[in-house]
């Protein structure tokens, strides 16, 4: 039987499987795939001669699953993203893998294949896929593009525009919202190039996750720079398709953390907060669709997928980067902010003279009433939390008034309750006319049940 191709094709039938492969959500090829296979079948039934024909299920229309064009980078954690692919399915997502020149040293295409169900690509001039312009439709037909694990060298690439293997010509070609899992050595996470190339992918919409700290595959190394956990990743990448969009198009700002303030060179005036709470919320607010600002403090988290973190140390440069990040929709303010700085940094280490040293101390700027207090720019809601070991519904009532916001999450931080540093918390939201006490529960449900209460009072166009 003669060898026929799609290219061997007139362009006018070509453009007709295209579209309907689009429709269908498959590539060109399984199109062509799944017309033989009901052609096939109809000729079986032909040939049956006078008994009745066998039906052929028709094609029912269905909802379309998720489509993933997952790119796996070459680094050690690649092997993780073998198990990403089944989280992804378990997710209801349709995967499809690339895989750099790099990543097949450590994982193959065959078990990246067997897994997601079809065939893993991995060459930009593969003659068998480049028939219909292989690197664009895997750039657009998808719904969204995963990289995990995302090396140095493939943010580098992605950051400056590079297109010279199949990976980098889909995403530079992608039109589709991207997430980005990076892995690798802690210094080279550090380094000032690696961290220059994510500020201009973040600034593009580029959407990261982690990483995460711990243990690196070279012995008696530690730091930040594993892969996120594929349950993370799976999570985020979904988030990011069936998230709310109740927040769309507002803008959020969440401050997170501690700050701290430098007594010498060595010592600091600090809290215990974690940052967990205010990370979450900013989690919570970008899965809703909000353009979200984090200003956070020094935290050992991974910075939360889709949001704008802006760094900082002292509450005086907290103040400014709020200021910075304004005008704003809602502005929550979840940091624990330091009362007090001292008066003097002192250019040495104080040395021990058989007495304490006198520190003087001064007041740092009150940056939630500051806020709330604004004339003009003033977000329309102002959210702030006071975290409390006694009376904790008076004295929020009363930081409410004296502060002039909106709403306060109070809380008991009491060291019994474990609540700074913990998974879980316990609030109750005091407005001007009500307080609601919440259930326990963990830092992550507060953070969703408060965005779902900003949602709908906004919607509702009152505090």
């Amino acid at each position: 039987m003669a060898s026929l191709t799609v290219r061997q094709l007139d362009e006018k039938l070509k453009q007709r499987l295209r579209l309907r492969a689009a429709k269908n959500g498959r590539s060109v090829e399984d199109e062509v795939r799944t017309i033989l296979r009901s052609a096939a079948a109809d000729a079986e039934s032909f040939a049956g001669g006078g008994g009745p024909a066998r039906s052929v299920p028709s094609e029912q229309p269905q909802k379309a699953a998720i489509r993933v064009l997952l790119i796996i980078g070459g680094g050690i954690a690649a092997y993780k993203s073998l198990d990403l692919i089944r989280r992804l399915q378990d997710g209801g997502a349709r995967v499809r893998c690339v895989l750099t020149r790099a990543a097949q040293h450590f994982v193959t295409p065959l078990a990246a294949g067997a897994l997601a169900g079809q065939r893993a690509y991995t060459d930009l001039f593969d003659s068998q896929s480049e028939f219909d312009i292989g690197h664009i439709r895997l750039a657009r037909d998808t719904d969204l593009i995963v990289i995990a694990p995302a090396t140095a060298d493939l943010i580098a690439k992605m950051a400056n525009g590079h297109a010279d293997d199949l990976a980098t010509a889909a995403l530079l070609a992608t039109d589709k919202p991207v997430l980005l899992a990076p892995a690798m050595n802690p210094h080279m996470w550090t380094a000032k190039a690696t961290q220059r190339n994510l500020m201009q992918l973040k600034a593009d919409g580029v959407r990261v996750i982690g990483p995460n700290a711990g243990e690196m595959a070279e012995r008696g190394e530690a730091g930040i720079g594993r892969m996120a956990e594929p349950l993370e990743i799976a999570a985020a990448a979904i988030a990011m398709l069936h998230g709310s969009s109740a927040l769309a198009g507002r803008r959020v700002l969440v401050t997170s953390g501690p700050t701290s303030e430098p007594l010498d060179p060595v010592r600091v005036l600090a809290n215990r907060s974690s940052g967990k709470q205010g990370h979450a919320i900013a989690a919570a607010a970008a899965a809703a669709g909000a353009d979200v600002v984090l200003i956070s403090g020094p935290v050992k988290l991974a910075d939360p997928p889709g949001v704008t973190v802006m760094p900082i140390e002292t509450a005086q440069q907290m103040l400014a980067a709020v200021e910075k990040a304004l005008p704003a929709d809602v502005a929550i303010f979840a940091a624990a902010v330091a009362d007090w700085r001292p008066r003097q940094v002192s250019a040495n280490k104080i040395k021990k003279h058989g007495r304490p040293p006198t520190i003087a101390l001064i007041e740092n700027p009150d940056i939630l009433s500051t806020i709330a207090h604004k004339k003009s720019g003033r977000p329309r809601l102002v959210i702030g939390f006071a975290a409390e070991t006694a009376d904790v519904i008076g004295n929020a009532k009363a930081k409410l008034k004296k502060k002039g916001c909106d709403w306060v999450l109070a809380n008991d931080v009491s060291p019994a309750t474990g609540i700074m540093g913990g998974d879980r918390n316990t609030v109750h939201l005091v407005t001007a006319t009500d307080v609601e006490s919440w259930p326990p529960q963990s830092k992550d449900d507060v953070a969703r049940t408060l965005i779902e209460r900003v949602a709908l009072a906004l919607a509702d166009n009152k505090p």
